[in-house]
């Protein structure tokens, strides 16, 4: 009887190879089995027949199911060059076009390769890892037009909003305008300017100086002007402080009472349309019950309308006083008289 000898080998089978692709794919997993034999990366808790082959997403659109648990992608379409291609089919060109993620093609029609994704399948297998969500850069392509536009659309609103609302609020360029003079010429009967004081629209005193006449002085009128010989002393020459007051009132609303006599001091003529007097305003004269059209002295209107005495006393006046006491005048009837004038503009 023949003795019979039978190699048998009760080792491990060797494994099938679980993934067939281009050289960088076969790469990539056997560096992943390196690292999972050393203790690196820990194995799905799965069974160890089928660690390495199921994914543990569910199918996706186009894949099968075979019988060892692997998935198995239908062959794509080639890529549509027409315009009208759905929103699909164009997804799937892009991965497709990743030569990494993708394995290279079997020859076979009919192999048993499975695509999965590479690259989530070794992000599962760090359970350790922590995710942190990532980051948009501040210039990525992937940022949302709308919704970058949204807020800046949103603020610039806003703000167009807030400075509307900010320019009605806020009074026009507007000064108001007071001049004392002195006599000069035979007999001091030629009035020259000697003081001048210009305030802004809530009060403040933008300009208030002496100012010296060309022309020698015969009579100071202490008792209405309030101007002495010892203010002339270091007074400001008449055409330096000309100079100075234009540039002031250069392109703004003037306001004054019986302006025409400060302009004249000052050999000026300023735009009708941007000139306020107070002692020709018919509304401001309704409101101290007065005749429309007579012309009320500033001293009387004030006193009516804005109960303040002023140009009181043998000092003379305070052509700070008057003016900021013209300005509150014209406040009262500010929003009347304008819409008046719009109306009906003067003419120059």
């Amino acid at each position: 009887m023949s003795t019979l000898l039978l190699n048998l080998d009760f080792g491990e089978p060797p494994p099938k190879k679980a993934f067939e692709g281009n050289a960088k794919h076969r790469k990539f997993v056997r560096k992943r089995r390196l690292l999972e034999r050393r203790g690196f990366l820990n194995k799905k808790n799965q069974p160890p027949s089928k660690a390495s082959k199921l994914h543990s997403e569910p199918p996706k659109k186009g894949e099968t199911s075979s019988i060892d648990g692997t998935w198995k992608v239908s062959p794509l379409p080639k890529k549509k060059t027409v315009a009208s291609s759905s929103g699909p089919e164009q997804a799937l060109d892009k991965k497709a076009a990743v030569p990494w993620l993708t394995p290279a093609p079997a020859q076979k029609p009919g192999s048993a390769v499975a695509k999965v994704d590479l690259l989530g399948e070794f992000q599962s297998a760090l359970p350790k890892m922590r995710s942190h969500p990532t980051r948009p850069h501040k210039k990525g392509p992937q940022k949302n037009p709308t919704q970058k536009n949204a807020p800046q659309s949103f603020t610039q609103s806003h703000s167009d909003n807030k400075c509307s609302g900010a320019s009605q609020k806020m009074p026009r360029k507007m000064v108001a305008i007071d001049c004392e003079m002195v006599g000069t010429g035979p007999k001091g009967h030629v009035s020259s300017l000697a003081r001048c004081s210009i305030v802004n629209y809530h009060g403040d005193v933008l300009y208030d100086e002496y100012i010296l006449p060309p022309c020698h002085i015969v009579d100071y009128r202490t008792r209405w002007s309030g101007i002495r010989k010892q203010h002339m002393v270091n007074a400001t020459p008449f055409k330096t402080a000309r100079s100075q007051i234009l540039k002031i009132l250069a392109g703004k609303i003037v306001v004054g009472h019986a302006i025409h006599n400060d302009f004249k001091a000052l050999q000026y003529f300023h735009p009708k349309s941007l000139t306020r007097d107070t002692s020709h305003i018919p509304p401001l004269n309704r409101k101290a019950d007065c005749p429309e059209n007579a012309t009320m002295s500033l001293k009387t209107l004030t006193k009516k309308l804005l109960n303040r005495d002023i140009q009181v006393g043998r000092s003379g006046h305070s052509s700070v006083e008057d003016a900021q006491a013209t300005m509150e005048l014209y406040k009262l009837v500010e929003a009347e008289w304008e819409q008046h004038l719009a109306q009906s503009p003067p003419e120059d």
